[in-house]
């Protein structure tokens, strides 16, 4: 197939790149900037590049048009403006299925783990929560499944908040930098809530496997751990800063984590059950603490 993906640069699209790629797929980019090229021709052959951002709705479409399938990843990671952010990613995402509409192409969306009730597992098939910050990336996932319906084999992956692995960019690496900063490592609360887990590698098989065989209006888990404990995950970045592991409640948390307070004092854990089951996928690479003291070292 030739794919196009969205976010090809990005920390998780340029593992997919190259998964798609030995697997004999073709890649079209998307790429915002000469940066952002850069990388993306660096990830192996078979890889063509479009200019463009999540706004340039034209481009996208079109690119969509003339591709086999979509790996859909690129998404705003700005949380001061994230309604907006998710409001930018579902226009975009709308776009690109109404390209595919009557042809049965695949198209692969990206959504998090965390719309589930607090504490309740969050399975593939569990009911979502119809409120509070995960709504809008929900209401997207529902309107990608609604285009099964129309001739599209449109599936979507959840991430976990947690994806980890080398030279990761997001909360993980967030979390040390508040770390060393504030010379603490912590925890909200008791820190029995709970985060789900992937590496990065091992996300990037299940994309492919979802783009070659999902099913159309499936949801898919790419959760490799079903929930680590937020204090075990402070405590580690405390080894791994050399730095006091200590609880804080709000409002000293909102302080102290800023924008992402909310979503590190989530309590989501959440099952691939049925993700390994119908796909075959099974995760192989590190597990979140061990990965955190070998490739986020200081």
């Amino acid at each position: 197939m030739k794919v196009f993906v969205t976010g090809a640069s990005g920390f998780v699209g340029s593992a997919v790149v190259p998964e798609l790629l030995k697997s004999g797929h073709k890649v079209l980019g998307l790429a915002r900037s000469d940066d952002a090229e850069r990388k993306i021709k660096a990830l192996g052959p078979n890889v063509e590049v479009v200019r463009g951002g999540l706004l340039d709705v034209d481009v996208l479409a079109k690119a969509a048009s003339e591709a086999d399938g979509v790996v859909h990843l690129g998404f705003i990671h700005d949380f001061s403006k994230y309604q907006e952010s998710c409001l930018i990613d579902r226009a975009a995402v709308v776009a690109m299925l109404d390209a595919l509409k009557g042809t049965d192409k695949p198209f692969v969306n990206t959504a998090g783990s965390l719309m589930f009730a607090p504490g309740v597992l969050g399975t593939e098939t569990t009911a979502k929560q119809t409120s509070g910050f995960a709504k809008l990336r929900s209401d997207t996932e529902d309107i990608v499944s609604s285009y099964k319906e129309k001739g599209v084999r449109a599936c979507t992956v959840r991430l976990p908040p947690t994806v980890h692995g080398k030279n990761d960019p997001n909360f993980i690496s967030f979390f040390i930098n508040v770390a060393k900063k504030s010379g603490k490592s912590a925890y909200i609360g008791d820190g029995q809530n709970v985060w789900p887990a992937v590496a990065r590698l091992d996300a990037a098989r299940l994309f492919r496997f979802v783009l070659e065989k999902g099913r159309a209006g499936a949801a898919y888990h790419a959760i490799a751990q079903q929930g680590i404990k937020t204090k075990e995950i402070a405590g580690v970045i405390g080894q791994l800063v050399g730095v006091p592991v200590v609880s804080v409640e709000m409002p000293e948390a909102a302080a102290h984590f800023g924008v992402l307070t909310g979503v590190f004092s989530a309590d989501g854990p959440a099952s691939s059950k049925i993700t390994r089951e119908e796909l075959g996928w099974e995760p192989k690479e590190p597990e979140l603490l061990d990965d955190i003291l070998v490739n986020y070292a200081i």
